[in-house]
């Protein structure tokens, strides 16, 4: 069976929604990781507040729409 274009575009919004949740999880994690850094590890509270509450928004909107790969961007995330 062939896929129309209309399953084409679905599947590649999907897969760019996947992606751009992963690039923002991890750019989140360099801010967080170069923050660190420049203050002798030392991350004010409210910044790791604001960054892990800015991951779970960003994980939530991938789980919205792709619940299977949500759980595995969840999963690496938050091992950070």
């Amino acid at each position: 069976m062939h896929e129309t274009s209309n399953e084409k575009i679905l599947k590649l919004l999907e897969e760019l929604v996947f992606l751009q949740g992963l690039i923002a999880t991890e750019l989140i994690q360099i801010t967080e990781n170069t923050s660190a850094a420049l203050r002798d590890g030392k991350i004010p509270e409210k910044c790791k507040k604001s960054h892990r509450l800015l991951r779970e928004s960003t994980i939530k909107l991938v789980e919205k729409y792709l619940p299977e790969n949500g759980s595995e961007l969840r999963e690496h995330v938050l091992k950070h």
